[in-house]
């Protein structure tokens, strides 16, 4: 079994779609291949067939390896609740609440389970890609390192490192880097990336051979800017876009604790939508759709957001234009939310915005739960799809649901979800990702369409344009590197 890790000079520097995208040109080329990130720190979760919880990059990465994803893939999920504090997902189940602090004082027990784990995935497996996690180069966390140097060294995995030209800077970056390293974590480095570049290569390249004069590692390839309808990366939403750019207007709250807004990525397939984030009431403006997505704190945030202005707009709004939100957004729009057992927040409980009937109790169990429902929503009755991950349940004795729930983990049931109002305008759902499946999104969509004169359109599945979009992505990086030098880092001749 081969292995490579995938290292970055920052956050945001590309490693999770550099890392997909070896994932795909290796499959392509005929191997069997697995990504895998030992720790990951996002508040962008998804829940496996089986019910566990784990980073949305290595989902894409998944699929990007034609593989179903599994929590082995990412067995650390760091989920931050606070600036100082974060739930930790371990094995895809709830391990404990940490403060950062304690959280480093016993990462190094998990050192054993990841290097077992690892050799039964390379067992499986013909080559995994692995991906680090911020930089190498955080020299006070070195002693405690488990998913960069840490754990190359745990397995004995060769390193890519990865710089962000577009942000400037990049060879003090890559530069700056090796230098913090050891002498035999500079080893393990066989060479380094540019990624996100615009403009002359020719420009570049006279760099490219400085560069080497002082690292002594060869560029294996500089990857140009590029735009693929794939999700950001797992940190937090690297671009916010507060602009229209289409005639369809669809406006995202931007929360403090927002978790899980890749919800909205489906949108960005449809050719006349533009998703834009508004963080304040000055960037409201008049969207034709308003979107409250998850959130890891659901009370502080619509403190927050009630303390910015910004419920009074939306409260506003939901009397005239579609409304939807989505787990900690479905929270907020309802009467009450408690939280009894103190599991986000000292408030004990606060109200909420009163747009549909429903009131919110928090509980200490976390639900985690891949789902199938029928919609009963505007006369349509199509399947939708999704996950649930939320700290809470939601009660009414008058609730108009959105769908009925028919499968749960695989087993057959009949739940009703959601809720919408009497008028069909504000609609709330537990299901993450229920805008990947067509049918609800073509509904509000044409529904949006229709009122402002436009053509209607059939919505685009979701999962065939990210399949396509990843073998975009895959032909952009394999014609940018030098692919044959990594297959031989890795031991692979061809």
């Amino acid at each position: 079994m081969s292995k490579i890790m995938i290292q970055g000079t920052a956050s945001s520097v590309g490693k999770s779609l550099i890392t997909a995208a070896l994932c795909r040109i290796f499959k392509q080329d005929g191997y069997s291949v697995c990504p895998y990130k030992s720790q990951n720190m996002s508040l962008n979760s998804y829940i496996t067939l089986d019910g566990k919880e784990m980073g949305r990059a290595q989902v894409l990465q998944a699929y990007a390896a034609g593989l179903e994803p599994e929590a082995f893939m990412n067995p650390i999920l760091l989920k931050p609740t606070s600036d100082m504090k974060c739930q930790i997902i371990l094995n895809g189940k709830v391990y404990d609440n940490k403060t950062a602090q304690e959280y480093t004082d016993i990462k190094e027990t998990f050192q054993e389970m990841l290097k077992n784990d690892f050799e039964k995935i390379e067992k499986n497996f013909d080559i995994v890609v692995m991906e680090g996690a911020g930089s190498p180069a955080e020299i006070n966390l070195r002693s405690h390192d488990i998913v960069n140097m840490g754990m190359a060294e745990l397995v004995d995995a060769p390193v890519l490192l990865v710089g962000d030209i577009d942000k400037g800077g990049v060879f003090a970056a890559l530069a700056g880097t090796l230098l913090l390293l050891t002498p035999e974590e500079r080893d393990r480095v066989k060479g380094t990336i540019i990624n996100k570049f615009r403009g002359d290569i020719n420009l570049l390249s006279p760099g490219l051979d400085m560069l080497y004069d002082i690292i002594k590692k060869p560029c294996l390839g500089v990857v140009p800017y590029f735009n693929l309808l794939l999700e950001d990366e797992d940190g937090a939403v690297a671009e916010i876009k507060k602009n229209k750019t289409a005639p369809i207007d669809a406006a995202v709250v931007m929360l403090p604790h927002i978790s899980n807004f890749t919800d909205v990525d489906a949108l960005k397939c449809e050719k006349d939508v533009s998703v834009r984030f508004i963080t304040s009431r000055e960037e409201f403006g008049e969207p034709d759709l308003l979107i409250i997505p998850g959130s890891k704190n659901t009370i502080d945030d619509l403190v927050t957001i009630r303390k910015a202005g910004l419920e009074k707009r939306i409260i506003d709004y939901s009397r005239k234009g579609i409304l939807l939100g989505i787990c900690g957004g479905y929270q907020m729009l309802g009467q009450r939310i408690k939280d009894p057992y103190h599991v986000e927040t000292d408030k004990g409980e606060v109200e909420g915005m009163g747009l549909l009937p429903i009131t919110t109790e928090l509980e200490t169990e976390k639900t985690m739960t891949r789902v199938k429902a029928v919609l009963n929503f505007n006369g349509v009755k199509g399947q939708v799809y999704g996950y649930e991950i939320h700290m809470g349940k939601s009660s009414s004795e008058s609730v108009k649901p959105l769908a009925t729930i028919v499968e749960k983990n695989g087993e057959n049931v009949s739940e009703a979800e959601g809720a919408v109002n009497e008028k069909g305008n504000v609609i709330g759902t537990y299901i993450h990702g229920i805008l990947d499946s067509p049918n609800l999104r073509n509904m509000l969509l044409n529904k949006i369409r229709k009122q402002k004169g436009m053509a209607l359109e059939i919505s685009p599945v979701y999962e065939t344009v990210r399949d396509r979009e990843l073998d975009k992505l895959a032909d952009i990086v394999r014609e940018s590197l030098d692919i044959k030098s990594i297959y031989a880092f890795m031991g692979i001749k061809r």
